[in-house]
């Protein structure tokens, strides 16, 4: 190190690695703006919250979710309200559709449930200039297949989710013998 006094060529050094650790950083996590722009959190899609209550034994049940072209189909689980979920490309037509919703007893070759109705989409920012297109819905026997979801059908939907949680076993702190 020619034209440094002695142990100032250390110093250099010392900062140099301490920007290189930073620099490795900002590119192993993908931070290079004040906050970070991935578009976690939004997801295209449609998704019906089906209230049970008033259909009585709807054990082996199938449903079908159609919505823009594309359909889920799968097997009612035994619950008050089952989340039914379909998946849209990122880049779904947002503008008024169909959506379509049926649900067929098992061994019944007719839907015991056959609704539509006509839905925006609705825009989900990522928070960081993108994000998705999706809609939530609700199906009761008394309203039908509507975008307006009623606290009541939240409310139970949120209960049924925490009844579900198992609390994790704490040690116990008292000392063995």
């Amino acid at each position: 190190m020619r034209g440094l006094v002695r142990g100032q060529g250390r110093g250099i050094a010392e900062r140099r690695a301490v920007v290189g650790v930073a620099v490795l950083l900002v590119a192993a996590t993908g931070c290079s703006h004040a906050r970070d722009c991935a578009g976690v959190g939004t997801v295209s899609g449609v998704g019906v919250l089906f209230v049970h209550q008033g259909y009585g034994d709807l054990g082996g049940a199938s449903f079908e979710l159609c919505a823009r072209g594309t359909c889920t189909k799968g097997e009612l689980r035994p619950e008050g309200i089952t989340d039914v979920k379909l998946p849209l490309p990122h880049d779904v037509d947002p503008d008024p559709g169909p959506i379509h919703f049926r649900v067929t007893r098992k061994g019944a070759t007719r839907p015991v449930i056959d609704a539509s109705a006509d839905v925006k989409l609705t825009f989900q920012s990522d928070g960081c200039g993108g994000g998705d297109y999706s809609r939530g819905l609700a199906f009761t026997k008394e309203g039908g297949l509507t975008a307006k979801i009623a606290k009541a059908v939240s409310d139970a939907w949120g209960k049924q989710v925490r009844s579900r949680a198992t609390p994790t076993s704490q040690p116990d702190p008292s000392p063995s013998p």
